[in-house]
C-alpha cells in the first residue's frame, strides 16, 4: 500500500481520540447512550480541529449495533464500512464543489428513501457555508421536516455565512482551537508508537506553529520526518516551520532593547540569510512580546503557553521593559505586518521595523515632542524667576479679559487684544490644500439650477460607482455647479486628499454624469470645513467684477443715458451684486444677509 500522511493514518476513530474537544464528545456520547440524538447538527470551528472526524465517528456510533458507553466498536461490518467509506447510507458531500440547487434537490429527493444497510442515513456536508442561497433554501424544508431515520451533519469553518434559519434548525457545536500542550502530547504519542527519535523542543516548535490545528501539526510533523530522514530535531523543525531560533531571537531583542540599531540590523540579516520567512519572523517577535507582557501580569499563563518551560530571558526582559514599551512595540509590529502583506520586498519593512523598535526608550517613543528636554522635564519646585514670569502672564491675561469685555459692551475694537490674541496656527503640512484656480472658474458661472440638477441624480450616480468608490463618496456632496464644472465637498480632509489623487474615481464620476445628464462637467474636490471660507473669499475678491456684471446687465439696450426719474418717491435701493451672486450660487435657503 502507498504511503499515507500522518493525519490520515492517525485520524480519530473514537470520541476519546479526538483531542481538545472533551465537552463536545461527552455531549454526543450522552445523546447516543440515552437515544436522544437530533436530526441535524452543525459542527463549526477552525480548520483541523476534528469536525469531520467527529461527524464520521457519530455516523458509526448511531449505526453501530454493539455501542458501548457511546463509543462505536469499530469491529462490526457497519463500522468497518463507514471507516472505509463504502457504506451507501453514509454520504459525505463537499459543498465547495456541490453548491448548486440541483445537488441539494437530489439529496432532498434521495433522503426520502429508507436506509438500505444501516439504521440511519447520515449526510455529512463539509464546508456547508459554500452553498448558494438557492441551495440553502432547498435544504431548509428538509431540515424543518426531515424524513425518519435521516441525520444531517453540517461542518463549516465560517458559521457566520450560514443563514440563521438553517442554524436555528440544528444543534450547534463550536470546536475550539487545540492547545499547544494537547498537540504536543498527541505528537509524542504518535512518535512513540512509530518508534521515531525526536527532540521535545522540536515538537514544541511544531505545536506552536500549528496555531491550534491538529491536522496542521501532523502535516508539519510529517514534513519534518521526511526532511530529517525519519528523525525529528530542533534544527529541522525550525527550518520546516520557518521559525527563528530562540537564541537568535533573544539576541535580536537584546540589541533592540539596548538601542543597538547597527547590531540589530546585522542580526536581522543573519535571520534572513538563513532563509527564515519574514512573516513568520514577525509572528515570533509578536509571540515573544506577548509572553513578556503576560508574564508581568499572569506568569502562570506564560508557563502554560510555553508548555511548562518559561525561558530565563523572558524573566529578565520582563523586568527591563515597561508595559508602555511593550504596547508601543506590539503596535509597531502590527502596523508593519499589515503593510507587508502587499509587498514583494519584506526585508525592507523588517529593517524599518528594527530601527523603529530600537527607538523605544523607557516607555516613551522618540518623537519631536520628546526630543526637547525642556518640554518633557518638569522641575520639582518653580524658581523665583519662573514665579515672576507666571505672575506677569497672569496680569496680561487679566488685562486681555477686561478689554474683551469692553469690546462686547461697546463694540469698539481693542488694539492690544488684536495684537496679543492670535488664532492658533495649524501644524505645517497637515492642512488640506485646495486648487483655487479650478474652484473659482466654476463659481464664475455657477447657477442654482445646475446644482439642483446634479443633486437630483446624485443618488443614481453613487449606484454607478464601485463599492470602494461609493465608500469614499459616501461622506461627500455637491455644493456648487455650473454648466462645465462641479464642486464636491468632503466631510473629512483625509478622504478629500484620497479622492483628489484617485484618477479612476474622477473618471467614474465624470462618465457617470455624462450618462445621467448628457455632459461631463469638470469635478473639483474641497474639504467641507474649508468650503465656507473659500466661498466668502471668492465673493469678496470678485465684488467689483460682480458689480460691473450687474450694472451691464441692467443697462438699456440702446446705450442712451436714462433721464432721472421725476417721481416724488424715493429711489429703490439697488440689490448688492455680491448678495445677488451668492443667492444665484447657493440659493436663498442658505444665504443669510447681515447689514454692516
Amino acid at each position: 500500500m502507498s504511503y499515507q500522511a500522518l493525519y490520515r493514518v492517525w485520524r480519530p476513530q473514537r470520541f476519546d481520540e479526538i483531542i481538545g474537544q472533551e465537552l463536545i464528545t461527552k455531549t454526543l456520547k450522552n445523546a447516543l447512550i440515552t437515544k436522544q440524538t437530533s436530526h441535524a447538527y452543525l459542527f463549526a470551528g477552525p480548520r483541523g480541529t476534528g469536525k469531520t472526524s467527529a461527524a464520521k465517528i457519530f455516523a458509526k456510533a448511531v449505526n453501530c449495533r454493539f455501542l458501548k458507553d457511546g463509543e462505536p466498536c469499530n469491529e462490526c461490518d457497519t463500522c468497518k464500512a463507514i471507516t472505509a467509506g463504502t457504506l451507501n447510507d453514509v454520504i459525505e458531500i463537499d459543498a465547495a464543489s456541490n453548491n448548486g440547487v440541483e445537488e441539494i434537490r437530489d439529496i432532498r429527493d434521495k433522503a426520502k428513501y429508507t436506509p438500505t444497510e444501516a439504521d440511519y442515513k447520515v449526510y455529512i456536508i463539509d464546508e456547508v457555508h459554500m452553498l448558494s442561497t438557492g441551495a440553502f433554501n432547498a435544504l431548509l424544508k428538509t431540515l424543518e421536516e426531515p424524513p425518519a431515520n435521516v441525520i444531517f451533519i453540517l461542518a463549516t469553518t465560517e458559521p457566520h455565512k450560514i443563514p440563521a434559519t438553517i442554524i436555528s434548525r440544528t444543534q450547534r457545536f463550536d470546536f475550539r482551537r487545540i492547545k499547544a500542550s494537547d498537540s504536543f502530547n498527541r505528537m509524542k504519542y504518535i512518535l512513540d508508537e512509530k518508534g521515531v527519535t525526536y527532540d521535545e523542543q522540536a515538537l514544541k516548535v511544531i505545536a506552536k506553529a500549528a496555531e491550534g490545528g491538529m491536522r496542521d501539526a501532523l502535516s508539519i510533523l510529517d514534513q519534518a520526518l521526511s526532511f530529517g530522514d525519519n528523525e525529528i530535531t530542533l534544527e529541522n523543525a525550525l527550518l520546516v516551520t520557518g521559525s527563528v531560533e530562540k537564541g537568535l531571537l533573544t539576541t535580536y531583542l537584546e540589541q533592540v532593547v539596548g538601542n543597538q540599531t547597527t547590531d540589530a540590523l546585522i542580526t536581522l540579516q543573519k535571520v534572513l540569510e538563513e532563509g527564515k520567512d519574514a512573516h513568520r519572523f514577525i509572528e515570533d517577535v509578536l509571540d515573544y512580546l506577548r509572553n513578556l507582557l503576560l508574564y508581568q501580569q499572569a506568569p502562570d499563563i506564560v508557563a502554560e503557553n510555553s508548555l511548562g518551560d518559561v525561558p530565563e530571558e523572558i524573566k529578565t526582559f520582563s523586568s527591563q521593559l515597561t508595559a508602555s514599551d511593550l504596547f508601543q512595540a506590539i503596535n509597531i509590529l502590527n502596523g508593519i505586518q499589515s503593510q507587508m502583506r502587499l509587498t514583494n520586498h519584506p526585508d525592507i519593512y523588517l529593517e524599518v521595523l528594527t530601527i523603529q523598535l530600537a527607538q523605544i526608550k523607557g516607555g516613551t517613543p522618540v518623537t519631536a515632542a520628546t526630543q526637547k528636554p525642556e518640554a518633557a522635564t518638569v522641575s520639582a519646585a518653580p524658581t523665583s524667576e519662573e514665579l515672576a514670569s507666571l505672575s506677569e502672564q497672569v496680569a496680561q491675561l487679566k488685562q486681555q479679559v477686561k478689554e474683551l469685555k469692553l469690546v462686547k459692551t461697546t463694540g469698539e475694537p481693542a488694539p492690544s487684544v488684536a495684537k496679543t490674541v492670535e488664532k492658533p496656527k495649524k501644524p505645517a503640512g497637515r492642512e488640506s490644500r485646495v486648487n483655487l484656480a479650478k474652484v473659482y472658474p466654476v463659481l464664475d458661472t455657477a447657477a442654482r439650477n445646475e446644482l439642483a440638477q446634479i443633486q437630483q441624480v446624485w443618488s443614481d450616480l453613487m449606484q454607478i460607482l464601485s463599492v470602494t468608490q461609493r465608500a469614499v463618496m459616501h461622506v461627500a456632496e455637491p455644493v456648487a455647479a455650473s454648466k462645465d464644472g462641479l464642486i464636491v465637498a468632503f466631510d473629512y480632509s483625509f478622504l478629500f486628499q484620497k479622492a483628489t489623487l484617485d484618477s479612476e474615481l474622477l473618471d467614474a464620476l465624470e462618465n457617470g454624469l455624462d450618462r445621467l445628464i448628457g455632459h461631463s462637467p469638470t469635478i473639483v474636490f474641497v474639504p467641507k470645513d474649508q468650503w465656507p471660507q473659500i466661498r466668502k473669499d471668492y465673493l469678496v475678491q470678485h465684488k467689483d467684477q460682480l458689480a460691473n456684471n450687474a450694472n451691464q446687465s441692467d443697462a438699456p439696450e440702446t446705450g442712451e443715458p436714462q433721464e432721472p426719474s421725476l417721481s416724488a418717491e424715493a429711489p429703490k435701493a439697488e440689490p448688492d451684486p455680491v448678495v445677488t451672486k451668492a443667492t444665484d450660487l447657493f440659493g436663498t435657503d442658505i444665504v443669510d444677509i447681515k447689514q454692516d
